[in-house]
């Protein structure tokens, strides 16, 4: 991996992608104690971005395969980035998913046209397993969420437009926190970040008990979660850090970070108030590490990633009954 792929991931998905803006909201800076800018990826295409590694890892195919099909898993954003990128090229898309993510995620993965097959990942289903059979029975091309170059080279789109748009706003140093799952986000924007703006570091925040990268990144070795289920971040939720992730995050990235669900949930609440976005609580651990462990960020600019915006409306809703209007 490095940022030929991503810039050259950046040609292919030129006039597709969403150039979304890096955002400030001076009432939060003062709660925060330090400027917060916000790099809002639930505005992204399919409200994520992974869009953007799907429409890159689709967008590399040869004709031949775009033609006989795309295969993926995921527990909902990255199977509507596939199932959009697939269906603009022409592509048939079949997605694995968990019988229990989000039902909204479930529903627009059907409407962009794509075929689902649902699995019981808390009964121990082997994702994998089911994937790699209808692959080789349909001759698919199987497309990881993050263990792919090519999307770690369209997620490092993001690193390259907050580069600019940091130099923009007059910030050329400081951390970067990316919700993370399996790494593919953090490490694709690390990579950028150390060709464009190399004072900027990136620190993968995740949700309590799936802090799997945090943990792999202390001790130098890749390790794993004891479950893939049990959080309300089920957006980047993964067993354990990408063997393609891993190394570049363990180069390039600090030290992980890591918040509870309800810090994601008032994380959701300050977003929605301050720069009226919709988050998800997967989507919203960057900006949770933010507020919640100020001690651990150092400088006068802390730049974050919201990665999604795909909730359910009871969930979103708890967010906002149980911590709008409150201070962190």
């Amino acid at each position: 991996m490095n940022i030929e792929k991503i810039s050259a991931a950046a040609q292919r998905t030129k006039g597709k992608l969403r150039r979304t803006p890096l955002l400030n909201a001076p009432l939060l800076d003062t709660i925060a104690g330090r400027r917060i800018w916000v790099k809002p990826e639930c505005l992204q295409h399919t409200g994520s971005f992974k869009y953007r590694g799907a429409l890159s890892a689709i967008s590399a195919l040869s004709p031949e395969k775009r033609k006989l099909g795309i295969i993926a898993y995921s527990s909902g954003n990255h199977a509507q980035g596939i199932a959009l990128a697939a269906r603009q090229a022409g592509a048939p898309a079949v997605i694995i998913m968990p019988a229990d993510a989000p039902r909204m995620k479930i529903e627009n993965t059907r409407a962009l046209g794509a075929e689902t097959v649902l699995y019981d990942r808390v009964a121990g289903e082997d994702r994998d397993a089911m994937g790699k059979q209808i692959a080789d029975e349909r001759h698919l091309t199987l497309i990881k969420p993050f263990d792919n170059e090519e999307v770690i080279a369209g997620q490092g789109t993001t690193g390259l437009e907050i580069a600019e748009q940091a130099i923009e706003m007059g910030v050329n140093a400081g951390d970067v926190i990316v919700c993370c799952g399996g790494g593919g986000f953090a490490s694709g924007i690390a990579l950028a970040l150390e060709a464009k703006a190399p004072k900027m570091r990136v620190r993968p925040a995740e949700p309590e008990n799936f802090d799997d990268m945090a943990r792999s990144l202390a001790s130098g070795k890749r390790l794993s979660n004891a479950t893939t289920s049990g959080s309300l971040c089920d957006a980047i939720i993964s067993p354990t850090p990408g063997e393609l992730t891993f190394p570049i995050l363990q180069r390039l990235a600090g030290p992980g970070m890591v918040v509870s669900d309800d810090e994601a949930l008032h994380a959701m609440a300050l977003a929605f108030e301050h720069f009226k976005l919709v988050a998800e609580p997967g989507g919203a651990v960057a900006l949770a590490a933010a507020i919640f462990r100020p001690d651990q960020i150092q400088g006068d600019d802390v730049i974050v990633t919201i990665s999604g915006g795909n909730v359910d409306a009871e969930v979103f809703e708890m967010a906002l009954t149980r911590f709008g209007g409150k201070l962190p």
